[in-house]
């Protein structure tokens, strides 16, 4: 059988999983990566979310181990949400397959992961600190390791996971084959990447621009007392398939949520005081269609692999701008169009120009015909930028109400 993916060196017993999965064609990190990692080389890797980047790796890797036998690869990711992401695609890929795959991360008990453990597995998908609980319990060994992921490695960094992912791979072969996927690489990266790595051959997919040319997104102007009623409208008037709200805090996300629900709108909620099992719940439905409103904190606009949506509304403005970029990403992913709307208010006048600069263009600012707006200087040009300025100095301490 003569397809895309046996043109790359895949057996045709993969291939054909594949294409029983409805891959046609390999994406282009996919055609880049495969011949690598089957040829056995390190390998940098980086691409924008949504591109089959996890299929570039776990593919070659199925390939290379073949039939059961000892742990022989580890892919160590930042969250839960991406190790499990990681863990249902082996388990996908793997299905024609011998292959033993499973998952440790934290929030959790220990029983099933034990139980996993000691009956033998092949690959192991785990987040660093569960790990390396479960390695000083004596519950796993790394000495058999022959390809070791290191996914979403700029996140791991943020998350200041570093000194923990170090410990773990000195566990590991120094005859291991090592992928290392990041989409920045500031000096401590690049450093950990010299440690680690073997004249890696090196990969990047679109990197060109931090914005994709698929989403249309677009800056909404309002006061915050008017905030929900502008959310409101604009999921009545919008031919959404499915959308993520963002918020800054868990607080708000629940209160948004709980307002929508009211509304008839069907709502997960997604933020890191949710249980494992309620975040499960949360992102299977939505990906399920059950729920049509995914509500969320910052901690879904990074890596996860989700589908399908159709619009990413920011309700809050992120502090950070680089986040922006992360968040709007949900949608318009692998060639898809998608939208993305932000709810800006005078408070959030600075951080809007922040993103602005961040992403080298001007955004358009809109206003929803029919709305019953209450007047402020957002929508005067010249008033705006005063705002801005004046949201550039510091306030002093006696006019934020503190006494000396």
């Amino acid at each position: 059988m003569d397809t895309a993916f046996t043109k790359l060196g895949l057996s045709d017993a993969l291939a054909f999983g594949v294409q029983e999965m409805g891959y046609v064609e390999p994406t282009p990190i996919q055609a880049q990566a495969i011949p690598v990692v089957l040829s056995g080389r390190d390998l940098i890797g980086s691409a924008q979310t949504g591109t089959g980047k996890t299929a570039a790796f776990a593919l070659p890797i199925i390939q290379k181990l073949g039939t059961h036998g000892k742990l022989r690869c580890l892919i160590l990711e930042p969250t839960r949400e991406l190790a499990l992401q990681v863990e249902e695609a082996f388990q996908k890929f793997s299905k024609f397959t011998d292959l033993r795959v499973t998952i440790v991360y934290g929030g959790v008990g220990y029983g099933k992961q034990l139980e996993d453990l000691r009956g033998g597995i092949d690959i192991l998908a785990a987040t660093p600190g569960r790990l390396l609980d479960h390695m000083e319990q004596g519950n796993v060994s790394l000495a058999d390791v022959d390809i070791l992921v290191l996914d979403e490695v700029d996140r791991m960094l943020d998350m200041g996971f570093l000194p923990d992912v170090k410990r773990i791979v000195q566990k590991t072969p120094n005859t291991r084959q090592t992928l290392f996927f990041t989409a920045t690489v500031p000096p401590e990266i690049a450093s950990l990447a010299s440690w680690a790595l073997k004249d890696p051959a090196r990969v990047e997919i679109g990197r060109q621009r931090p914005v994709a040319e698929t989403i249309a997104h677009a800056f909404y102007p309002v006061v915050a007392s008017q905030k929900f009623e502008l959310l409101q409208l604009l999921l009545e008037q919008t031919d959404f398939k499915s959308v993520i709200i963002f918020a800054r805090t868990r607080m708000g996300s629940d209160r948004i949520a709980d307002r929508l629900q009211r509304k008839g709108h069907t709502v997960g909620v997604l933020h890191s005081d949710r249980s494992q099992r309620e975040r499960i719940e949360a992102l299977e439905g939505f990906k399920s269609g059950k729920f049509e409103v995914l509500v969320a904190t910052d901690i879904a606009a990074r890596g996860l692999d989700i589908a399908g949506v159709s619009h990413v509304i920011n309700y809050d403005v992120p502090e950070n701008a680089e986040d922006y970029v992360h968040r709007i990403g949900r949608t318009g992913r692998a060639q898809a169009s998608g939208d993305a709307f932000t709810l800006v208010t005078e408070e959030d006048v600075r951080d809007a120009r922040s993103i602005e600069r961040f992403t080298g263009m001007a955004i358009e600012r809109k206003k929803i015909e029919g709305f019953p707006y209450i007047y402020s200087a957002l929508f005067d040009e010249k008033a705006q930028a005063e705002v801005a300025a004046a949201a550039a100095k510091p306030v002093s301490r006696l006019h934020r109400g503190v006494r000396r």
